[in-house]
């Protein structure tokens, strides 16, 4: 089987979130196992001349007025193929994939996107680049929304997948944009694109993909409700029988503190000791008092509503009073970020706020953090949770999405154990005085040093991989191709 994977970010080449980490690992695990793959790409800004040998295939005729040249190479690390679309017009820009630096989205995204879904569909059909042809068309967000539409418009007979890793995002545009990405205007309604009188790849790709893909099997049931569906539940119940929800796993072989190359010591299940000398090392890092027995809260994240970091934000207090630290680094809505900076200068031995993004920090905060905080309010899947299990750093979360399949709450036992299957603490309820209850509860744990160390050995046994969710998508191509 011949899969063709288009997506708008990728690890390690260009990141803003998950989608990144998951078009890097997933592709792997899948050509891990034998499947013949390729991926495709805009050419970002510095993406050729960073890439190993670019070599140029020709080019692509996508509208009357572009035309794109398409560079090979391979995703870094590995002999997967990468296709990288070079059009500088559209690509070649600081900033990131979707935001300019100073003034929000690109005015243009709609164009920008709409050439990545028209070259996937291109490279699914017989053309002058190469005799590789997929059989499987995996898209990835709105960003590759339209490309089932398209490979329909073409008439190519190649099946499609669509991933949904976040509904909230979906692409909306001015309905004139139709006519610029040459979108059949016959089309242009509820039974089509048309989404509230925009043109929409996140509802393209959902009306019009084979198959339908999203990151949780809690989340694939979410989105389904008026709660979570942000307009689309209507035609996602109707193609509930078409909608599979994977659990996303993380790349084992970059997560891994036993190797992580930015900590400064190793540790693993077998030598959890150290993982104590990366608390002291990330504490002096961040000018944080050097206090084993203090807890170390870690958060790395979008600072935003959806994250639920403003409950935690209200809470915080409480919790430095009673003798907590707290690292966070990330970005986003700006009140919510002087909020954070404000508890650094009224506790600046307790609380590191780090504003952007480190990938080395993040590593860092996950592995010398004893405790990592996610109260999203919903989450497709996350995967710092994971990340945290993987590292020992337990993760308290909401009981949602991704978030509610792959961390395992509990009670202690009768007699005072902890029980066999529990990895995490899990909010039963989104509200600030749920996460204070349910954060005091980790925090009791983590002071029975014995009871904390089993906590931890269960949560880094669990097994976050790709290898089973891989064979989980291969299932799920093999039954489209079957049909």
């Amino acid at each position: 089987m011949r899969l063709l994977f288009a997506t708008s970010e990728i690890f390690p080449i260009i990141k803003t979130g998950g989608l990144a980490d998951v078009s890097g690992a997933l592709p792997t695990a899948l050509f891990a196992t034998g499947l013949d793959i390729q991926i495709v790409l805009p050419a970002y800004r510095g993406i050729l001349a960073t890439c190993e040998s670019p070599r140029l295939l020709g080019a692509l005729q996508v509208f009357h007025d572009i035309s794109c040249d398409i560079y090979q190479t391979t995703l870094p690390g590995t002999q997967i193929p990468l296709l990288l679309i070079d059009y500088p017009e559209l690509y070649d820009r600081e900033g990131g994939p979707y935001h300019h630096p100073q003034y929000g989205e690109w005015q243009d995204n709609a164009l920008r996107f709409g050439v990545l879904s028209k070259v996937a569909a291109m490279l699914a059909m017989p053309n002058d680049l190469q005799t590789w042809q997929p059989d499987v068309v995996h898209c990835n967000d709105w960003q590759t929304g339209l490309t089932p539409y398209y490979l329909r418009q073409m008439g190519s007979q190649t099946k499609s997948v669509f991933s949904i890793h976040n509904l909230a995002f979906q692409g909306n545009f001015h309905a004139d944009w139709r006519h610029r990405l040459t979108l059949d205007d016959q089309d242009f309604k509820p039974e089509g694109y048309e989404f509230f009188g925009h043109v929409s790849f996140m509802k393209a790709g959902l009306y019009y993909a084979d198959a339908l893909s999203t990151v949780s099997p809690t989340y694939a049931q979410e989105i389904q409700t008026e709660q979570f569906g942000f307009g689309f539940q209507g035609l996602l119940q109707h193609r509930s029988a078409d909608l599979t929800g994977i659990l996303n796993g993380i790349d084992t072989h970059v997560w891994d503190p036993a190797t992580d190359a930015y900590l400064p010591v190793h540790y693993s299940v077998k030598k959890l000791r150290c993982k104590k000398e990366v608390k002291h090392a990330l504490q002096t890092e961040l000018g944080l008092a050097l206090n084993a027995e203090a807890p170390l809260l870690g958060v790395v994240s979008r600072l935003t509503h959806q994250k639920g970091l403003d409950m935690l934000a209200t809470i915080a207090h409480q919790l430095l009073e009673s003798g907590c630290q707290l690292a966070v680094l990330g970005s986003g809505e700006p009140a919510l970020e002087q909020q954070y900076l404000t508890l650094m200068q009224l506790y600046p031995v307790q609380v590191s706020v780090t504003i952007g993004y480190n990938e080395p920090l993040s590593h860092r905060i996950m592995a010398g953090t004893d405790i990592f905080v996610m109260p999203s309010r919903f989450e497709p899947c996350g995967l710092n949770q994971m990340y945290g299990l993987r590292y020992g750093t337990i993760p308290v979360v909401a009981n949602t999405g991704g978030l509610a399949d792959s961390v395992h709450g509990g009670e202690l036992t009768a007699e005072g154990n902890v029980p066999a299957k529990m990895t995490g603490f899990v909010m039963p309820y989104h509200n600030p005085w749920t996460l204070l209850v349910t954060l005091r509860e980790a925090i009791k744990l983590f002071a029975n040093s014995g009871q904390w160390l089993q906590l931890q050995k269960q949560a880094m046994r669990e097994d976050v991989s790709w290898e089973t969710r891989a064979k989980r998508y291969q299932k799920l191509y093999d039954r489209l191709l079957a049909s």
